[in-house]
């Protein structure tokens, strides 16, 4: 019975690619503190954004977005994050995580398709629900971490006011923004800054509003359905 519990795991991810992505991407979260202090760190978060890059990649596969344009994204931000971890030149990396970006905004529409294709719930497009989620925070993330590249003191904090912030300060910044609960002692100054936190903001609202409604109206009107047929 042990022996089977982990070949049933990893059937069932099988089954469910978009729980592989979600669970990638919040191991990531805890492992992100561990990760920028260090060479090794540092090496161990390009290998992780890999990772997530070809989870997305199987997402894209069982969604209705299209592959080849997932696979123009995928292959310049891979060798971009090849060139910028294994050679001095850094400038490759804000081009990198730009191609990343990109991609996870892509894949992020297609788990949106994917989850409004049909008026069913499946465990697959539950799990979808939060790893969209997951996609569009890392996705805005980038976008700061490439802004904050291109436009210096773009964003300030409460500490270090004057240094460049941390990829796990904007990506703080982005989960608080997504969720509307403004929670983050990161703060845009330039505008160009303040142009993709509003952007973040209505996609945030805009997400909940049409998608995550959706599917609780779906489960509701199924649950009422089923209560009635035992009637």
């Amino acid at each position: 019975m042990t022996n089977r519990l982990p070949l049933k795991m990893l059937a069932g991810l099988r089954r469910n690619p978009s729980a592989s992505l979600l669970a990638v991407q919040l191991a990531g979260v805890l492992a992100y503190p561990l990760m920028e202090d260090t060479v090794a760190g540092r090496a161990l978060f390009g290998v992780l954004g890999i990772a997530v890059l070809a989870l997305a990649l199987r997402v894209v596969n069982r969604s209705p977005a299209l592959n080849w344009v997932a696979w123009l994204l995928a292959v310049p931000a891979v060798v971009l994050s090849l060139i910028a971890g294994l050679t001095p030149y850094v400038g490759a990396n804000p081009y990198a995580q730009l191609f990343e970006g990109a991609l996870y905004l892509y894949t992020a529409a297609g788990l949106i398709g994917y989850m409004l294709r049909d008026h069913r719930v499946s465990l697959d497009e539950l799990y979808a629900v939060g790893a969209t989620f997951t996609l569009l925070a890392w996705a805005f993330a980038y976008a700061y971490s490439v802004c904050q590249h291109w436009y210096p003191e773009s964003f300030t904090a409460i500490a270090n006011a004057s240094e460049p912030r941390t990829w796990l300060e904007l990506l703080y910044l982005s989960f608080s923004v997504l969720s509307g609960v403004g929670l983050s002692d990161i703060m845009p100054v330039k505008p160009q800054a303040r142009a993709l936190v509003m952007l973040e903001q209505f996609a945030g609202v805009m997400y909940i509003a049409l998608v995550v409604s959706r599917l609780i109206g779906l489960a509701t009107s199924r649950a009422i359905a089923a209560r009635s047929a035992d009637k």
